[in-house]
């Protein structure tokens, strides 16, 4: 009968032992380094993209060289592996199709480019910065729903890159990082509807004329990518009205990440013009009774 050492001895000179600890010794060290990488990328690099962006790239090299350390060492089996592989193909195909088509989608989303990493989406019904995109799935930080705007709500989202192939993707940060907004402005009627013209454009422009530059070169640069038209990104004040009141709609060129600010700063930038001039008078939908006639 064997001895525990001779049992131990006789183990590990098994040729699949042997094999297997290569492997575990392998990863271990491959794990490791990596490690070490991205601790010195988290102390070194303090932009958060590039940071994001290397450790990424270090996680995926070091896949690369767990998947070289198993070729390495079953290279002498991959014939037998391969046929194993292939009466087992159609099953393992079936079960795994969401795994596959969602890998499918992060080779599609690599070699395109979008969306990315930091990219405002809407995907479906969710809606939010892109934070990470793995190889089965991507996560968004969620905007929006029981929060009013352009805000962060504290909720992540993830989706199975299969999206790619299933729904529409509205990106409003890619070739072109703005957005038009409009903010609408009732006045009464016997208001001095060119007094107030001239009021709301300066106010508009004041605040968007910085976007509005910024955005003829984006746009032109999208226009050579794209079959688009050229476009008036200067903000525009117009005018309609009916029997109610006169209402002044503002549109304006705006930062897809300043939406809710500068709509904010527009309207406390309105209130302050409005109340410098009699004349200019914000309409309600409020009642008034003008007089009644008493029967007699």
């Amino acid at each position: 009968m064997k001895t525990v050492k001779e049992t131990l001895i006789s183990w590990f000179q098994d040729a699949a032992v042997e094999r297997l600890a290569y492997i575990v010794i392998g990863i271990v060290v491959v794990l490791v380094i990596t490690a070490l990488i991205k601790r010195v990328v988290n102390t070194k690099i303090e932009n958060t993209d590039h940071r994001y962006r290397v450790r990424k790239a270090v996680n995926f090299i070091g896949y690369l060289l767990i998947i070289l350390i198993l070729l390495l060492i079953y290279g002498d089996r991959l014939g037998n592996l391969g046929v194993a592989l292939g009466v087992a193909g159609a099953g393992v195909t079936f079960a795994l199709q969401e795994v596959i088509v969602s890998f499918a989608g992060w080779l599609n989303i690599i070699l395109s480019g979008t969306p990315s990493v930091g990219q405002r989406v809407k995907i479906g019904d969710a809606k939010g910065d892109i934070i990470d995109i793995g190889v089965m799935r991507t996560t968004i930080m969620e905007m929006g729903d029981w929060v009013e705007g352009d805000l962060y709500n504290g909720r992540i989202i993830t989706l199975a890159n299969s999206y790619v192939f299933k729904e529409k993707i509205h990106n409003y940060s890619a070739e072109y990082p703005f957005l038009w907004d409009e903010v609408k402005v009732p006045i009464r009627t016997e208001s001095n509807h060119e007094l107030a013209r001239e009021v709301f454009s300066k106010v508009v422009n004041d605040i968007c004329e910085d976007y509005a530059i910024k955005s003829e070169k984006g746009w032109k640069n999208m226009a050579n990518k794209f079959r688009v038209e050229q476009a008036n990104v200067r903000p525009t004040v117009r005018l309609k009205f009916d029997e109610s009141w006169i209402t002044f709609t503002l549109r304006y060129i705006v930062d897809y990440k300043s939406r809710g600010t500068t709509k904010d700063k527009i309207y406390t930038a309105l209130l302050n013009e409005i109340a410098k001039h009699d004349s200019i008078t914000v309409a309600t939908t409020t009642s008034e009774v003008t007089s009644i006639v008493k029967e007699e």
